[in-house]
């Protein structure tokens, strides 16, 4: 097996990673409130990517813009995670994955022109969007997926800026900030939230195994590792079957079933993420999972 052949098995294993947390966040969400579950969450992903990436010390001109980074990383994962306590883990990965469509408009307000292929992407994600959250009318939203479609343009925001500070400080200095960033702020807020619920279940224990130690830590090395040798592309479209992989778990697991207009809107968001990735250059990937 060839090291690219390798590297393309382990992004589509890392991929299937991050779909299955969205399952996986679901189940441990009947036994701890978001904020305690992201406090530990990151703070253990965090020491263990500190452990892996920063062992030879981080550069103090990071330091700023990883905070930066890893306050809009814990807005969306915030609203992700707030939002899945009230939506499906299907619905829930594909309006994620929206942000990857959301990039390109974000730059177009910055100046940068955008190609053919991610203004129809866009419209495909669009469109996608309006079937997958309005099923049945404005009055017929659901809170999980509003909340789910701000922490989308929060990763989005996320998305850009890690483009920008990559360019002038390594990623292996930037990426343990922002992870600990992200558990720091969710232990500060704490207070601010009277609904604290942290039950150390079995189920509880393996989603923190699985989303710090699998989904954040291993994940992000081997990501690292991986697109040296992969072509963007094909990362693209990998990473693109991150929703597929997190609808296939949650029918596996408890079920869920997509019905009509679920299934042609997560298909069109699909479509649009493809379509704006590989023909509209890929953009930095965000932290998953």
């Amino acid at each position: 097996m060839s090291v690219r052949t390798k590297a393309e098995a382990l992004l589509v294993l890392v991929t299937f990673i991050w779909g299955s947390t969205f399952v996986i966040v679901k189940g441990a969400l009947a036994d701890a409130s978001p904020l305690p579950f992201l406090a530990v969450r990151f703070s253990l992903a965090g020491l263990l990517l500190w452990a892996a990436m920063g062992r030879n010390g981080i550069a103090r001109k990071a330091l700023a813009p990883g905070g930066v980074l890893g306050v809009f990383l814990f807005l969306g994962y915030l609203f992700q995670t707030w939002g899945l306590t009230m939506t499906t883990p299907s619905k829930s990965a594909f309006i994620t994955g929206f942000s990857i469509i959301l990039v390109p408009l974000l730059m177009l307000f910055a100046g940068t022109r955008m190609r053919s292929a991610n203004i129809l992407g866009a419209l495909l994600g669009l469109l996608g969007l309006y079937f997958l959250v309005l099923p049945s009318g404005l009055a017929m939203v659901n809170r999980g997926d509003t909340l789910t479609l701000m922490g989308a343009v929060s990763f989005a925001v996320h998305i850009v800026l890690v483009g920008k500070y990559t360019r002038r400080h390594s990623f292996q200095h930037l990426v343990p900030v922002q992870i600990l960033v992200v558990g720091l702020l969710a232990a500060i807020g704490l207070p601010l939230f009277p609904s604290f619920e942290l039950h150390w279940t079995g189920r509880l224990i393996a989603a923190l195994v699985v989303t710090a130690v699998l989904a954040t830590g291993f994940a992000f090395t081997v990501q690292n590792w991986a697109q040296q040798y992969t072509p963007p592309a094909h990362t693209a479209v990998i990473f693109a079957l991150e929703p597929v992989f997190a609808a296939l778990s949650s029918w596996a697991v408890v079920g869920e079933r997509l019905g009509g207009k679920v299934l042609l809107g997560s298909g069109l968001i699909l479509c649009g993420m493809i379509v704006s990735e590989i023909w509209g250059g890929s953009a930095p990937s965000p932290v998953e999972g």
